[in-house]
């Protein structure tokens, strides 16, 4: 894996295809992946356990509308945590600042950004800050008992080493996804 390479040509070949959607249609698309984006979030709360590891698939929906264009990756960011604060509160906040940033910054990222290492760097300093804002500023103990809420230099380098493996993993994760819908667009 070559860390300068172009993450993914896929997603600029999916850009370019939702690009001759209409606006409504985008509109209608961002709407939908709004609400499975909250849906997929609140799931640790309904499910507990098995929700835990479902609910980070609510990255994927704001990812697929910032591909589409940055505006209704954003409007569809604004649109789940609006839903989110009707549906589940307290899930709206860590959307908000985790899990919907990450959608969103790689999504910004592949389009502006291009190469792996910079997508992933950008994602993570989005993410650590998100973390950071939560655990010190708001005080909401995100990270549970593993971290208290009094800043700590170690616990910032902890959390952006995990923010930096987790954008890794969404990177290579989101790559496979455009690489297997790009395959299934050029067959229809």
């Amino acid at each position: 894996m070559n860390w300068f390479s172009i993450l993914s040509h896929e997603s600029y070949e999916l850009h370019h295809h939702f690009n001759r959607f209409s606006r409504s249609k985008k509109l209608v698309l961002a709407a939908l992946l709004s609400a499975l984006a909250a849906i997929l979030q609140s799931t640790g709360n309904y499910l507990p356990g098995i929700g835990y590891f479902i609910s980070p698939f609510a990255t994927l929906p704001i990812l697929i509308c910032t591909i589409i264009s940055i505006p209704f990756g954003l409007q569809s960011y604004i649109l789940t945590f609006l839903l989110l604060i009707l549906i589940q509160p307290d899930e709206s906040f860590i959307f908000l600042f985790t899990t919907g940033i990450v959608g969103l910054g790689i999504g910004i990222a592949l389009l502006i950004l291009k190469r792996r290492i910079g997508i992933i760097v950008f994602t993570s300093i989005l993410l650590t800050s998100g973390i950071c804002f939560l655990l010190y500023i708001v005080q909401f103990p995100v990270l549970g008992p593993v971290a208290s809420t009094s800043p700590s230099l170690k616990i910032i380098g902890f959390i952006y080493i995990f923010s930096f493996f987790y954008s890794w993993i969404w990177g290579e994760l989101c790559r496979f996804i455009f690489k297997k819908w790009f395959k299934l667009m050029k067959k229809i």
